[in-house]
């Protein structure tokens, strides 16, 4: 079935090959709309599903979702693109990318531990919008918005709101110019990929004009709720500021769609180096099935696995978070399937900054008569010849 047939109007270029299922969504709740606009992803966020009337025209709202959506009030704002609105089932709130995004009652429940800044990122700001944690990098927050909202956010105290950003800006850049141990700068937010083009270009043009600064990533879920955004002309402009690292925010397979692969390929394609980050999530992606499927995908479609985040104490988050335990298990039963290239490091981002902390069974046992002891991901032990550590020197030179 071809977007013309359905809506009058061909895609561009840029945006071939639509999903048959969004055409009907489209085709549904917006008839009159183009597929030039909704291949527009400036339209996408002007159409975003944001409050209880509009949500549920789209989805038979239970109980939970209709309850938190009433008492909403300054916390997280509640966004949905309307091409991630067609990948959720509208009937079923148990649908696993539909919790990721529609609140809950168990949102505005406190549990033992959870902050409004778990990580601490408050105590590690140098400027406004800069946090300077590890020696030789800093996490630069350039903007506050998303095109949609996860509901397990770190930084759900920050992101919605609306604030100006060039001052800002230019005080984080004085301090990373001022800093030369900086080597790699994280643009991170929000989302940076919503800013304009042009103000996307400007940022990476400051921070490659510093000498020091050797690597800039960018994390944004942007390819997985708004691919539309990654056209031709910002993978154009992103091709200029080589070495540049994506880390892409990608929770469940089901998010990897004809559209959102598109855009992949187009940033592979560009060589921009793709690396994944996903957030463990009870009942969402918490098993080996979807899991394991999902790692496979993203390694197919050139995505490196690089983080499975244990879910943040923000607060109201305790209806996310697996158990640590649970966690391992699921993590030992991809080692014993997977390659280890789709093998995510699974951490603990430590609450009160200790940063990343790698979690995973022991492996090292222990030593006996000149060997080290180790244990495989199945349990079964072997012996590796380790010679003893000479006191100030490297044994054998």
């Amino acid at each position: 079935m071809r977007w013309l047939d359905e809506c009058g109007t061909m895609l561009p270029a840029d945006n071939q090959g639509m999903d048959p299922e969004r055409i009907r969504f489209c085709r549904r709740f917006f008839p009159e709309v183009t597929a030039a606009q909704w291949s527009d992803w400036r339209w996408q966020l002007r159409h975003r599903l944001q409050d209880l009337g509009t949500l549920e025209r789209f989805f038979c709202l239970s109980a939970g979702e209709r309850a938190a959506l009433e008492q909403r009030g300054s916390g997280l704002p509640v966004a949905v693109t309307p091409y991630y609105a067609a990948l959720l089932d509208p009937d079923h709130p148990g649908d696993p990318l539909r919790r990721t995004v529609l609140p809950v009652a168990d949102e505005w429940v406190r549990a033992v531990g959870e902050a409004e800044d778990p990580l601490d990122e408050a105590r590690d700001r140098v400027v406004n919008g800069l946090i300077h944690r590890h020696p030789d990098r800093v996490v630069f927050l350039a903007s506050h918005s998303c095109a949609a909202y996860c509901r397990y956010c770190t930084r759900s105290r920050l992101v919605g709101q609306k604030q100006k950003l060039n001052d800002r800006w230019e005080q984080a850049l004085a301090y990373i110019a001022a800093h030369g141990e900086i080597r790699e700068v994280l643009v991170s937010g929000g989302d940076p990929l919503l800013l304009s083009t042009a103000r996307l270009t400007a940022l990476l043009s400051r921070l490659r004009a510093i000498p020091h600064v050797e690597l800039v990533r960018l994390g944004s879920r942007i390819p997985m709720v708004l691919p539309m955004r990654v056209t031709k002309r910002l993978v154009a402009m992103l091709q200029r500021f080589q070495p540049l690292v994506m880390s892409i925010h990608v929770t469940h397979p089901a998010e990897l769609t004809t559209e959102a692969l598109r855009a992949l390929h187009r940033l592979a394609d560009a060589g921009v180096m793709l690396v994944s980050q996903t957030v463990l999530l009870a009942g969402i992606n918490d098993d080996f099935a979807t899991m394991s499927r999902l790692l496979r995908s993203l390694v197919r479609h050139r995505v490196r696995p690089y983080y499975l985040y244990q879910c943040d104490p923000i607060w109201g988050s305790a209806h996310f978070r697996v158990p640590v335990e649970q966690g391992i298990a699921l993590v030992e039963q991809l080692a014993r399937e997977l390659s280890g290239l789709a093998l995510p490091r699974y951490v603990i981002d430590a609450p009160g900054g200790g940063g990343k902390i790698t979690i995973g069974p022991v492996t090292m046992v222990g030593r006996e008569a000149g060997f080290l002891v180790l244990k495989d991901a199945s349990g079964r032990i072997w012996r590796y010849p380790d010679p003893p550590v000479v006191s100030g020197t490297l044994a054998g030179v």
